[in-house]
């Protein structure tokens, strides 16, 4: 089958790899139909995930068709068309039950501190990912989810991550009635963090980023109001200028661990890669928040650590709230407000490519060419 492959740093190609098969009796095999290049994406693309190994097919955010399921399958079968949640989770330990899927104990023997995701590094489980015409799914019948038949393809497929980590991280920031919420980052989930920022009750929505076209984008998408931050020379006195003084009352961080704007931050955290990514968001966020306020940080980082104004979120009686989106949560209430016609997640979509030149494609977003916000890569059989 053709499946993306990551040669190393900045390499990516189309490759014929081996085809996945059942490997046990709860597996899948799904034909997929679309797949989307993420953000978290560039940052093992850019090299800076440990354990990324050449050889690997990304890609976490898929939807297809079942083609195979293993013989203790019983909530599929052969034609159904699925989404499929970035995290792989078992549903009956500990977290599942508390419904925290992203931190799965029983699906990652590579690590204790995140559970497992296609198409990643190996610290989140090896998982081969769906950048490629067909992959198996373990788990398939807790985590895939039957696409509604009112819910077109390129919705479904943006009900994997973008939009359920999005409204994770609005959520995750216990926005209350009328609320000033300020997101970090312009990209996708970004996006669909102030998007649901609303849907949560915020009065006020503020999106920080530097490339133009990205904040006309979340201006027409999300009716917020944005700061280029390569105008501003203190993010923090400036957010407070914009809201009498205090600071926003929610803070999200949706860039993580390629954030620019502070030289120091990418020459430690991205060039020496002294710390796990440049933590310059975080500064921002802790910095500029209302005391008493929450920070909600969806941004990836790697798992060493990183140097952050732990004192100052102390001094300021702060609440800070992370995680891996838990999609299969989400879903119920997402596609409700789709339905709905409150958020239609495929106008974030500006480019689809076809899998044969999956290079392309992340040159194009990797590099913010072409007013690039969203990529869906296309199968040769779903053409």
């Amino acid at each position: 089958m053709l499946a993306m492959n990551y040669r190393g740093p900045y390499r990516v190609r189309a490759d014929h790899m081996p085809e996945p098969r059942i490997e046990h009796p709860g597996d899948a095999i799904v034909r997929v139909t679309r797949s989307c290049i993420c953000g978290s994406d560039l940052h093992l693309f850019h090299g800076l995930v440990p354990d990324t190994r050449v050889g690997s097919t990304f890609g976490h955010e898929f939807c297809g068709v079942v083609e195979e399921v293993g013989p203790a399958v019983r909530n599929l079968k052969v034609g159904d068309a699925v989404l499929v949640p970035f995290n792989i989770f078992c549903g009956t330990c500990w977290f599942c039950e508390r419904e925290l899927y992203s931190n799965c104990h029983n699906v990652n023997p590579e690590a204790t501190a995140v559970g497992g995701i296609y198409g990643y590094s190996h610290t989140t489980g090896g998982y081969a990912g769906g950048q490629a015409e067909r992959v198996r799914v373990p788990m398939a019948d807790i985590g895939p989810t039957v696409i509604p038949e009112d819910i077109s393809l390129d919705d479904a497929v943006l009900l994997t991550d973008a939009f359920p980590t999005g409204y994770q991280a609005a959520e995750m920031g216990d926005i209350r009635e009328n609320d000033t919420v300020v997101v970090f980052g312009a990209g996708p989930v970004g996006i669909f963090a102030a998007k649901s920022a609303w849907l949560l009750g915020a009065g006020r929505v503020i999106v920080v980023d530097e490339v133009d076209y990205r904040l006309d984008f979340v201006r027409r998408f999300a009716h917020c109001e944005t700061v280029n931050f390569r105008d501003v020379r203190d993010m923090a006195v400036h957010l407070k200028k914009m809201t009498d003084g205090l600071g926003p009352d929610v803070c999200i961080d949706a860039v993580g661990a390629e954030a620019s704007g502070s030289a120091l931050q990418r020459l430690t955290g991205v060039h020496l890669m002294l710390q796990a990514g440049a933590a310059t968001v975080l500064h921002w966020a802790i910095n500029s928040v209302r005391k008493g306020g929450t920070v909600s940080i969806v941004g990836v980082y790697g798992p060493t650590f990183n140097a952050v104004p732990i004192g100052n979120a102390l001094n300021k009686g702060l609440t800070l709230r992370m995680n891996q989106a838990s999609v299969k949560r989400h879903l119920p209430r997402l596609i409700e407000h789709v339905r709905a016609g409150r958020v239609k997640p495929s106008e974030v979509i500006t480019h689809r490519i076809p899998l044969e030149h999956v290079a392309d494609a992340y040159h194009i977003f990797s590099s913010k060419l072409d007013g690039c916000i969203k990529t869906v890569l296309t199968m040769p059989s779903a053409r």
